[in-house]
C-alpha cells in the first residue's frame, strides 16, 4: 500500500485510522500556479466516511463524507494538521476525534511502529522522518517494500497514482475517485503544461546547440581563411586546437643568433635614425643607449671607441663600427654572414649593459639654494593660518610684518635687511602674495609658500615638496627637455610620428627620467629666455605635457573631458601654474580667448602675462600636438631653427590632408583649425592665399586656378578626429 501526497509521502499512523484501511486514493488539485495535494482515506465499512488532507501551507482545505456531505470545519492552527470524523454514532465519533486530536501532524502524517507492524507486516522497519524526505510504503503481492524518496534538494519523480489490492491480493490499476470529473479537470492541465514545458525545453536546447555549432563553424572558417592568407596551418583535433605558423627568415635568423646587439646614439641624429631603421626592418633585437638621456654613458662610449661620435654599433663586446661600416657590409651582401660570425656566441659580461629602470646616474651633488636655510626656518616656525579676506577664505597664509619680525629676531638683522630677504625669497618663488599684488612688503600684506598654493592638487610635476635646489638656467632645462622627449619619440613612435605607443612610454626609463627632470621647471627664471628660446621652450613643453596627460588621464572622450584635459592638467613653471590651455592661448597666442570661451586665460595683473609671446606666429598651430589623430604630428623644436622647423611642420601637415582641393566642385577642404583660430589667420580668402605657399605643386596649382578665375569658392571644414594617436 502506497500513500502519496503530491511529491510527498504519508505513512499511516496507528490510532489515526482503523487497522482495516482498505484503499487510498491520491490526486492533484491545481489552484492557480500552486499545486495542492488532496488525499482521500475511506475508513471501515461502519464508519463509511472519507477524510481529505490537503498539503498547501500545511493547512486542511476540505473535509467531506463519501456518501452524504456534511458540514466541515477548518483547522484551528495553521501549523498543525488535525482531521475530523463525522459518524452516525456520536459516541464512537467523539472517541475517535479525541484520539485523533492527540496526534499533531506538521508537514506529514506520522506512523506509530506498532500500528504499522499490524498493517504492513513485521518486515517493515520504522525510519525516522527527515525534513524534505517522505518515506513511501508499498504492498506488492503481499510483500511489503519500503521506498525512500530522494532528498528534498534533488529532483523528485511524479507521485504514482493510487494502487489498491482486491480480495485475491492482486494489484489493480489506478482507481479514480468519485469526483472523477473534478480530478480530470485538475490533472489534464497539469499534464499538458508539463508536456509543453518539456517540449519547449528540448526545443530550446536543440536550437541553442545548433546555433553554437553554426558559430563554431563560422569561427573555424574565419580561422582557416586567415591561416591561408598568413601562411598558418591549423590542425583541429577533438578537444585540441593546434596552430602551426611558418616562421619568416628574420625570426629564424634571430633564433640562431645567440649574441647581443647594442649601439650608442644621440637624439635627433640622422645616422642614428638610419641605423635604428635598418635594424628594425631586419627584425633584429637591439638595445639603444642614448647618451643624451644617460649622460654618464658617454664616458663609457669614449673609453670603448676612443671618440664621442655616434652611432657606434657593438655585437656582443666587439665594436662593429658606425653607419659607414654598416652600409659597406649591406651593399656588399656580406652583412648576414658577418652577423652570424659575430653573434654565434652568447653575450659576455664585457658587452655594453642595457639601461636599468629606476636607477639614476651617480651625478654630483646638486647645489642647494642659498636661501634654503632661512626658508626652512620659516616653514617650521612661522605661524600659518587661514584668514577671511575680501569675502574669500585664504588658506595657509601669513602676514608680511610677521615674517619680518621673525627674520629680525632669528637672523639678527634690521627690518630693512629682513625685507630684502623676503623679496629675494619671492623672486625665487619660495613665497607669493596671495593675490599677486606685489613681490614682498613689510606691513599687513599676506603671503604663502609655493607648496601651499590652491592649484597644487592639479600639478603633475610636484611630488610632495618644492624643488629646493638652486634653479638651473631656463635654457639648460629647455634643452634637456628637448633631448629626452626626442629620444622618447625615436624609441616609441612610428617613423612618421603618426602613432605613439603611450603604454610603452609610460613604462620606459626615458619617461621616468623626464618626469624627474620636469621638477626642475618649478622655480626657473623664464625671463632669461630670448624670444626664439621662449617660443621653442613652450612649444616643446606643450607637446611633452600632452604626452604626459594622455598617459596619466587618458584620451578625452567628450567636450567635458576635453575641457578638463586641457585645463586641469598643470605644471608649475617658473613659480606659476600652466595648463595646456594657458600655454597655447595665454603664452603662445598672447592671451587670446580659446574657441567657445568668453574669458581670456590671464586676468589683469597676472604675472604670467610678462612671459607671453609679444607677437603671435600663426605657424604655432601646426607645431602643437594634442594627442589626437587630426592634430599635427608630435615633434620638438630647437631655438636656432624654430622658424624653419615650423614651416616644415605646416607644409607636412597640409600635404598629409590638412588642405584638399576639388576643382570640379570648386570646393576647398580645410582643417578645422582654421575655423577655431580664424582670428590668427584672417578672413577665408586670406587663409587660401596664405596656405598656397605651403602646398605641393599639384595642390598649389589647383588652388591658384580656383582663386584666379573669379568664380565662387566653397570652403568646407573637415571633421576633427579626437581619437588618440596610438
Amino acid at each position: 500500500m502506497a500513500l502519496s501526497i503530491g511529491e510527498a509521502n504519508i505513512i499511516p499512523t496507528s490510532g489515526l485510522y482503523p487497522n482495516n484501511i482498505n484503499n487510498v486514493n491520491v490526486h492533484f488539485n491545481v489552484n492557480g500556479n500552486i499545486p495542492t495535494t488532496t488525499t482521500r482515506f475511506p475508513l471501515d465499512e461502519n464508519l463509511s466516511e472519507s477524510i481529505y488532507f490537503s498539503q498547501e501551507d500545511s493547512k486542511i482545505q476540505n473535509f467531506e463524507q463519501s456518501e452524504s456531505p456534511r458540514h466541515h470545519q477548518p483547522t484551528s492552527s495553521p501549523d498543525s494538521l488535525k482531521p475530523y470524523y463525522h459518524h452516525q454514532d456520536q459516541e464512537q465519533y467523539q472517541s475517535t476525534r479525541e484520539e485523533v486530536e492527540e496526534k499533531e501532524v506538521v508537514g506529514q502524517v506520522t506512523v506509530d511502529e506498532d500500528s504499522t507492524s499490524e498493517m504492513c507486516g513485521n518486515d517493515v522497519q520504522s525510519l525516522p522522518p527527515q525534513k524534505g524526505d517522505f518515506p513511501v510504503e508499498q504492498e506488492t503481492h503481499g510483500a511489503n517494500e519500503l521506498v525512500i524518496q530522494p532528498h528534498s534538494h534533488l529532483p523528485k519523480p511524479e507521485a504514482p497514482p493510487g494502487l489498491v489490492s482486491n480480495e485475491n491480493g492482486v494489484v489493480e490499476g489506478p482507481i479514480r475517485s468519485k469526483s472523477f470529473s473534478e480530478s480530470l479537470s485538475m490533472d489534464v492541465p497539469s499534464s499538458i503544461g508539463k508536456f509543453f514545458k518539456e517540449r519547449s525545453n528540448s526545443l530550446s536546447a536543440s536550437i541553442a546547440k545548433r546555433l553554437s555549432s553554426l558559430k563554431e563553424e563560422i569561427v573555424i572558417s574565419d580561422q582557416k581563411t586567415r591561416a591561408v592568407n598568413s601562411g598558418i596551418t591549423e590542425i583541429n583535433i577533438s578537444g585540441i586546437n593546434v596552430v602551426v605558423r611558418i616562421k619568416n627568415d628574420n625570426e629564424l635568423q634571430q633564433e640562431t643568433l645567440k649574441g647581443h646587439i647594442s649601439f650608442f646614439s644621440r637624439s635627433n641624429c640622422r645616422d642614428c635614425t638610419a641605423v635604428r631603421t635598418f635594424l628594425r626592418q631586419r627584425g633584429l633585437r637591439f638595445v639603444e643607449i642614448n647618451v643624451d638621456v644617460y649622460p654618464q654613458r658617454e664616458k663609457e662610449l669614449i673609453q670603448r671607441t676612443g671618440t664621442s661620435q655616434v652611432p657606434q654599433i657593438f655585437f656582443n663586446e666587439k665594436l662593429f663600427g658606425g653607419l659607414v661600416a654598416l652600409n659597406s657590409l649591406r651593399n656588399s651582401g656580406t652583412f648576414d654572414q658577418r652577423l652570424k660570425e659575430l653573434l654565434s656566441d652568447k653575450c659576455s659580461g664585457e658587452a655594453p649593459s642595457s639601461p636599468v629602470y629606476g636607477f639614476d646616474d651617480p651625478d654630483e651633488e646638486e647645489p642647494t639654494d642659498e636661501m634654503l636655510a632661512a626658508v626652512r626656518l620659516l616653514r617650521q616656525k612661522l605661524p600659518i593660518q587661514d584668514r577671511l579676506m575680501r569675502m574669500k577664505l585664504v588658506k595657509n597664509c601669513f602676514a608680511g610684518n610677521t615674517m619680518v619680525d621673525f627674520l629680525v629676531h632669528h637672523l639678527d638683522c634690521d627690518r630693512e635687511n629682513a625685507v630684502e630677504i623676503g623679496k629675494q625669497m619671492a623672486s625665487k618663488h619660495f613665497i607669493h602674495h596671495v593675490f599677486g599684488e606685489n613681490d614682498f612688503e613689510d606691513g599687513n600684506h599676506f603671503y604663502r609658500f609655493l607648496e601651499h598654493e590652491p592649484y597644487i592638487p592639479k600639478i603633475f610635476n610636484f611630488r610632495g615638496s618644492t624643488n629646493d635646489n638652486e634653479p638651473k638656467p631656463a635654457d639648460v632645462v629647455g634643452r634637456r627637455l628637448y633631448k629626452i622627449m626626442s629620444a622618447i619619440l625615436e624609441a616609441y613612435a612610428s617613423d612618421d610620428r603618426l602613432h605613439v605607443d603611450y603604454p610603452a612610454i609610460s613604462k620606459s626609463e626615458e619617461f621616468r627620467r623626464y618626469v624627474n627632470w620636469a621638477q626642475e621647471l618649478q622655480r626657473i627664471d623664464l625671463m632669461e629666455l630670448s624670444p626664439n628660446e621662449k617660443l621653442a621652450f613652450f612649444l616643446n613643453l606643450y607637446n611633452a605635457m600632452a604626452i604626459h596627460a594622455v598617459i596619466r588621464l587618458g584620451s578625452p572622450q567628450g567636450a567635458i573631458d576635453r575641457r578638463s584635459f586641457y585645463s586641469d592638467f598643470q605644471y608649475i613653471v617658473g613659480g606659476y601654474s600652466y595648463s595646456l590651455n594657458t600655454i597655447k592661448n595665454g603664452i603662445l597666442r598672447n592671451n587670446r580667448r580659446s574657441p567657445y570661451s568668453l574669458v581670456k586665460p590671464f586676468g589683469n595683473g597676472d604675472k604670467r602675462l610678462e612671459v607671453a609671446v609679444p607677437k603671435v606666429n600663426s605657424l604655432i598651430h601646426f607645431g602643437l600636438c594634442n594627442g589626437t589623430r587630426s592634430s599635427p604630428v608630435v615633434r620638438f623644436f630647437t631655438p636656432q631653427g624654430i622658424e624653419a622647423e615650423l614651416r616644415y611642420a605646416a607644409r607636412e601637415f597640409f600635404q598629409a590632408g590638412g588642405v584638399e582641393v576639388n576643382l570640379e566642385k570648386r570646393t576647398v577642404y580645410l582643417t578645422r583649425i582654421f575655423k577655431w583660430f580664424s582670428v590668427d589667420f584672417g578672413q577665408e580668402k586670406d587663409i587660401l592665399m596664405w596656405v598656397i605657399k605651403f602646398l605641393d605643386a599639384n595642390k598649389a596649382g589647383l588652388l591658384t586656378h580656383v582663386l584666379g578665375d573669379g568664380g565662387p569658392i566653397n570652403i568646407v571644414y573637415q571633421n576633427f578626429d579626437w581619437s588618440v594617436n596610438f
